[in-house]
């Protein structure tokens, strides 16, 4: 059974990727415990790259990064690329984005990732990204990590946070991307369709 080691010391991110990938027949895993690995790409596929690269030349295994983030029209995008690092704690955040937004009416957004799966040297061989679009809600809805309390996706009827892991997968922007990702991946690994 071919391993894949998820490029990520997030538990939440590994259980939602390993759940995508649960049909494929990979023994998926964790990065090794302690490391840290700096984003310092100007986009969310170099970070992916970063990540994926560093992770596979480390265990010398298959691994899957992805970066994702929250793009907001009226604030020019941002956060975007640092929406993990736009206030130190999840609460701070959307607070933080909230208070910039004030009462605008214009509150289009979107959730966009990007995977890049490297191979066991270290080298990216496949990448894809995912888009969610949506708007930024008034007041959160829900619980959830990062900015999903905040975000409406119309499609869904509801905030991200309140959405089913099915809808994820469906609508959700990391489940877009790994759909996109699935066919290089099974190439690369060998797997069976």
């Amino acid at each position: 059974m071919p391993v894949l080691v998820i490029a990520s010391g997030n538990p939440h991110k590994v259980a939602e990727l390993g759940a995508m990938l649960a049909a494929t027949g990979l023994e998926v895993r964790q990065q090794p415990g302690g490391l840290e690995i700096e984003e310092t790409g100007r986009t969310y596929a170099e970070n992916a790259r970063l990540k994926a690269e560093t992770v596979a030349a480390l265990t010398g295994q298959w691994a899957l990064a992805d970066d994702s983030g929250l793009e907001v029209e009226a604030r020019g995008g941002a956060p975007g690329v640092y929406s993990a690092r736009y206030a130190p704690t999840d609460h701070e955040r959307i607070h933080r984005l909230l208070q910039e937004l004030g009462d605008s009416l214009y509150r289009g957004g979107r959730f966009v990732t990007a995977m890049a799966l490297a191979d066991p040297s270290g080298r990216t061989v496949h990448e894809a990204e995912g888009v969610c679009h949506g708007l930024i809600l008034r007041q959160p809805d829900g619980h959830g990590p990062g900015y999903d309390a905040i975000f409406h996706v119309r499609q869904a009827g509801c905030s991200y946070a309140r959405m089913t892991d099915q809808l994820k997968q469906q609508l959700g922007s990391r489940g877009k991307a790994a759909r996109a990702l699935a066919p290089g991946l099974r190439l690369h690994l060998g797997l069976e369709d």
